[in-house]
């Protein structure tokens, strides 16, 4: 397991990336999906989970509530919490990871009280937690607001309820709460995301009721009690666009196997603006080299846009990656994060590298390609600016070092060796 501030990535660009890589599990369904094996004390059996470091700090969290983690297989865990240890989230690991905020629901479906230190993770702007707690106290919980947030309730009652915005970890909160609450639970403007029709999936084979997966529209349901299951978790989607990026702007012709192609559908889109095609089939995604790496404007020979939406629109994770992409193509495209305050604050050391953007405001940048880049220093500020300073380096003349790489291990599982096994030149030291 890595520590933070350790590690660097060495990396000698300019070389295409060719072969086979295999795509790791999501990230973003293996936490929700850890802190559901909470809601029963049956033995949870999980598959396909990565081996990064947000998933060994909700494991350090699980263990500290009371529950046991044996690994069966590389990459299959068996989780049981047979008893309730502490109804609290330990600071450590929250401060580390904003998804510990997912142990809420189930510890209070499962105990009746928790409590959160304020959850940290990625600084990418403001983000909210006001959902979270309508989510709970609709449901039947009282909160206090100190130091840390306590949520207490004698009984969960299901309960009609509207989220305020359509978050993926209130969502997950709320389902995880709501499956075993008296009576029925109906969410509306719910997140739908295929991290959250995972956790859902899940919690059926548990023997939870839930309709509507899929949809802005949940209900659930609730049950006397969960039972123990075993559970695949799908393809990461946000790695797969990540490794099309990767073989685009190197020019290399890449197998990804073990994808979803029905996650990939928002991202076709905006790659396809972009002149980036790759085909499929079954689970394996094949992106050709001699791609056109040309704008296509919209009708009338438009400057196209690409924005992030909640799904299933285009992933505002996969935001910074496009814009690394851009700078390799021909033609002027307007980027357009909705969602987060600083997703953009990395386009600086981009420009730093050679690139041709002009960062309009927080939210909006205008980039022209192609440019050549050269290699440089840098700095990883959040998981996903992380990748993307990485596909640059990729496609970059020259050597680069990247700093902070605990915020790209965070979200990406045994990089080295899996770049490597492309042709990438890239050296981990610590």
């Amino acid at each position: 397991m890595y520590s933070h501030d350790m590690g660097e990535y060495h990396i000698n660009g300019g070389v295409p990336l060719n072969g086979t890589i295999k795509v790791s599990g999501n990230k973003n369904a293996a936490l929700p999906c850890i802190a559901a094996a909470l809601l029963t004390d049956e033995p949870v059996i999980l598959k396909n989970i990565p081996d990064i470091e947000d998933v060994h700090v909700m494991l350090e969290v699980f263990i500290a509530l009371g529950g046991e983690v044996e690994t069966l297989a590389p990459n299959t865990l068996k989780l049981r919490l047979l008893n309730i240890k502490a109804a609290e989230i330990p600071q450590e690991q929250a401060k580390k990871i904003r998804a510990s905020i997912l142990f809420a629901g189930s510890l209070l479906a499962r105990s009746g009280k928790v409590i959160l230190p304020p959850p940290g993770g990625d600084v990418i702007g403001r983000r909210r937690l006001d959902t979270h707690f309508l989510v709970l106290t609709e449901l039947g919980s009282k909160v206090k607001i100190g130091d840390n947030f306590t949520f207490t309730a004698k009984t969960l009652t299901g309960a009609d309820i509207f989220l305020d915005e359509a978050s993926v970890t209130a969502t997950e909160n709320a389902v995880m709460a709501a499956v075993l609450a008296k009576g029925k639970t109906i969410l509306t403007n719910a997140a739908s995301e295929p991290h959250v029709q995972d956790l859902c999936k899940m919690l059926i084979k548990m023997g939870a009721q839930i309709e509507g997966i899929g949809s802005n529209i949940l209900t659930i349901t609730g049950v006397k009690k969960l039972s123990g299951c075993e559970f695949e978790i799908g393809a990461d989607f946000m790695e797969v666009g990540s490794f099309i990026g990767l073989a685009a702007v190197t020019g290399g012709d890449l197998h990804i196997e073990g994808a979803r192609h029905e996650d990939m559908r928002p991202a076709k889109i905006a790659l396809g603006k972009l002149g980036i095609v790759w085909a499929h089939e079954g689970t394996v995604i094949h992106v050709p080299k001699n791609q056109s790496m040309e704008v296509n404007h919209d009708l009338g020979g438009m400057i196209p846009k690409i924005d992030d939406a909640p799904w299933p629109g285009f992933p505002p994770d996969l935001i910074s990656i496009i814009i690394v992409v851009a700078t390799q193509i021909k033609g002027t495209v307007l980027v357009h994060e909705k969602m987060y305050e600083s997703r953009m604050f990395f386009v600086d050391k981009l420009i730093g590298m050679g690139a041709r953007i002009v960062l309009c405001d927080p939210h909006r940048a205008v980039i022209s390609g192609p440019s050549k880049l050269h290699g440089t220093e840098l700095i990883s500020p959040d998981v996903r600016a992380g990748m993307a300073m990485l596909i640059a380096a990729m496609c970059a003349e020259g050597n680069s070092v990247i700093r902070n790489i605990y915020q790209i291990e965070r979200g990406y599982e045994h990089l080295e060796e899996r770049l490597s096994s492309l042709g990438a030149r890239i050296k981990r030291l610590e």
